[in-house]
C-alpha cells in the first residue's frame, strides 16, 4: 500500500507542472492589462507603462514565467497585484468559509444520496424507484443559482428562519455558523445528491444480480444484511469514484454559491481576482484548486486499493 501510494504520488508532479504552465500562457495571452485596470481610465500611457515596469509585464512571457515558476518552487506564490498582500495569505484567509462550505455539503449528499440510492435499487421498477430517479432528473436539470434563490425565497423571506446571506466563522458558535451555510450547503448539494443516488442504484442493482448475493440469500441472510453487508460493499468502487468526482466539482460549484449567498470564501476571491486581472492570485488559486483535485483523486485512488485489493498490483 504505500508503495501504491507513492506512485500515485509521484504521478501528480507532472499534472500539477503542466497546469502551471498552462494557466500561466492563458492568463497572458487573455484579452486585458492589469496595468490599466490599476491606473484607472484617466491614466496616461506613461503612467501604463510605469505601473507595467513595477509588476514586471514588460518582460518577454518567458522571463516572467522562470521567474515566477523560481518563486513557485521556493514556495513563493506571489502577491496580489491590487493589493500587494501575499497570495498564500489571502488562500488562508478565505479558507474557512470554502472548507466548511463544501464539508457541509458533502456530509449532506452522502447523507441523503446513498440511502436514497438504496432504496431506489431494493424497490427498483416501483413507486419509491421512479420517484427517487424522478427527483435526480430534477437535481440535475435545475442550476445551483436557481435553488439557492428558491431556497431563499422560501427559507428566508417567507418563513423568515435562516439569515439570506453572509458568513459567520466557526469560532463564533456552531449554531450561528451552521445559520449561514444551511441554505448554501442545500442549493450545492442537489446536484451532487442526484448523481450519487444515481450510481448508487445503478451499481447495486448490478451487484444484486451475482452469484454471491444469491449465495447469501441461500443461507438465510435478511434482505437488509444481504444490500449493507454483501451488495453495498462490493459496489463501493464505483460510488467511491463519483463521490471523488462530486468533490472535484464542488470547485466550480462553490464559486457560484458564493456569489449567491455572498460568502467570502475562495469562490469570491476567484471572481473578484478575474475582475482584476489579478494574475499571480488567479495563478495562485488555480494551481491550489489543481492540488487539491489531484489530492482528492489520491483519496480516491487509495479507496479503491482498501475496497479491492487488487487494484494495489
Amino acid at each position: 500500500m504505500p508503495l501504491f501510494i507513492l506512485r500515485r504520488l509521484l504521478a501528480t508532479l507532472p499534472v500539477l507542472a503542466l497546469v502551471a504552465v498552462v494557466v500561466f500562457a492563458i492568463l497572458r495571452l487573455a484579452p486585458g492589462d492589469p496595468a490599466v485596470v490599476m491606473a484607472g481610465d484617466a491614466a496616461t500611457p506613461e503612467r501604463v507603462a510605469q505601473i507595467r515596469q513595477a509588476m514586471g509585464l514588460d518582460k518577454p512571457l518567458a522571463e516572467q514565467f522562470l521567474i515566477w515558476g523560481g518563486n513557485l518552487l521556493q514556495g513563493n506564490v506571489g502577491a496580489s497585484l491590487m493589493s500587494g498582500t501575499p497570495v498564500s495569505q489571502l488562500i488562508a484567509r478565505r479558507l474557512e468559509p470554502t472548507l466548511g462550505l463544501a464539508a457541509l455539503t458533502l456530509a449532506v449528499t452522502l447523507a441523503v444520496a446513498i440511502p436514497l440510492g438504496v432504496l431506489a435499487a431494493w424497490r427498483q421498477g416501483r413507486l419509491l424507484d421512479r420517484a427517487v430517479m424522478g427527483v435526480s432528473v430534477l437535481g440535475f436539470s435545475v442550476p445551483v443559482f436557481v435553488t439557492g434563490y428558491a431556497l431563499i425565497w422560501l427559507f428566508s423571506i417567507e418563513l423568515a428562519w435562516l439569515p439570506i446571506q453572509g458568513y459567520t466563522p466557526l469560532s463564533g458558535g456552531l449554531w450561528p455558523w451552521l445559520q449561514r451555510l444551511i441554505l448554501p450547503a442545500l442549493a450545492l448539494s442537489t446536484v451532487y445528491v442526484a448523481l450519487i443516488a444515481r450510481i448508487t442504484r445503478t451499481s447495486l442493482i448490478e451487484v444484486m444480480g451475482e452469484d454471491f448475493i444469491r449465495t447469501a440469500r441461500a443461507k438465510g441472510r435478511g434482505e437488509t444484511g444481504v444490500l449493507l453487508g454483501h451488495a453495498l460493499r462490493n459496489a463501493a468502487v464505483p460510488i467511491a469514484t463519483v463521490v471523488g468526482l462530486g468533490i472535484a466539482l464542488l470547485i466550480s460549484g462553490v464559486v457560484v454559491t458564493e456569489s449567491v449567498f455572498n460568502i467570502p470564501g475562495l469562490g469570491r476571491l476567484v471572481v473578484e481576482a478575474v475582475l482584476a486581472r489579478d494574475y499571480p492570485v488567479i495563478q495562485g488559486l488555480t494551481l491550489f484548486f489543481a492540488a487539491l483535485y489531484v489530492l482528492v483523486n489520491l483519496v480516491v485512488d487509495c479507496a479503491y486499493a482498501a475496497f479491492d485489493p487488487r487494484i494495489r498490483y
